[in-house]
């Protein structure tokens, strides 16, 4: 399952909120190493990856991403990508819910 919330803005950064299914670390990592390549394609990247430090009866992610395109078209270009496509069993095997927010990137807070 996919949710996606968007900003219109003409550089895009999402948060991307990956769960994966428990034991499937390797598939994961394979996945979304194939998917940084295709997204290189269309200049997009996974600016940040965090681990989520796993906790006792929370339901958290494993991973949040930072990603990165120029635009929403080159955006929407690697989601149709063919190759992406057929990577669709892997992710399937390895995500189990992607939760994604589009922003805007804002300075930081003097302090």
């Amino acid at each position: 399952m996919i949710r996606m919330l968007f900003m219109s803005t003409a550089r895009v950064t999402m948060i991307s909120v990956l769960h994966i299914h428990q034991g499937r670390e390797a598939e994961f990592e394979q996945f979304e190493t194939e998917a940084a390549r295709i997204m290189a394609r269309y200049g997009g990247a996974i600016d940040r990856r965090i681990r989520v430090a796993p906790a006792d009866g929370q339901d958290l992610p494993y991973e949040v991403h930072i990603v990165s395109f120029p635009d929403d078209r080159s955006f929407r270009e690697y989601r149709r990508d063919s190759d992406l496509q057929a990577l669709a069993a892997l992710r399937s095997r390895a995500i189990r819910e992607t939760v994604i927010w589009s922003g805007t990137d804002l300075p930081g807070f003097r302090v």
